[in-house]
């Protein structure tokens, strides 16, 4: 025979609290997995359109142009995909790092394939250039973020 534990309210109240924030918690990081693998599988596409369609109609300069931007959106795709999986920052920190990188790869990269493509276009994308390194900045700042979580002293439980 079983016995059904009886649970104050408070209790039953921090059990539902504390399921909640682990399940915000986990679809934070699915959301972080997610555009990782987004952005990591539009790289590949864009480098495989760059190596084979645009070698034809681009200029060298304007092709390694092109590879810069999705040179840095797999790195960043990769920095997601440990953002995302990581236990050692916090979450609210990993929401930061995650819109800072994301509007860094759409700034940074975007506009390097913009501009690289841009004798292609019906539209001059060049005075677009100046968010370029909007991109760059917000990119740098996660990077930062993530570094200066880490060096921070862990604090010691009483």
């Amino acid at each position: 025979m079983t016995k059904k534990l009886l649970l104050p309210s408070a209790v039953k109240h921090f059990q539902f609290r504390n399921t909640f924030a682990l399940n915000k918690t986990k679809i934070m990081d699915k959301k972080i997995i997610t555009t990782a693998a987004i952005f990591g599988m539009i790289a590949i596409i864009l480098g495989a359109f760059g190596a084979h369609a645009l070698k034809k109609v681009l200029t060298i300069e304007q092709l390694s142009t092109f590879e810069t931007g999705v040179r840095y959106q797999m790195y960043h795709a990769l920095f997601l995909l440990f953002i995302g999986t990581t236990t050692i920052i916090r979450q609210k920190l990993k929401k930061t790092i995650y819109n800072l990188t994301v509007l860094g790869v759409v700034f940074f990269s975007g506009s390097i394939y913009l501009l690289a493509t841009n004798s292609l276009m019906p539209i001059d994308f060049k005075i677009f250039g100046f968010v370029t390194p909007i991109g760059g900045i917000f990119l740098i700042f996660g990077w930062f973020l993530l570094f200066f979580d880490l060096i921070k002293p862990i604090k010691k439980e009483k």
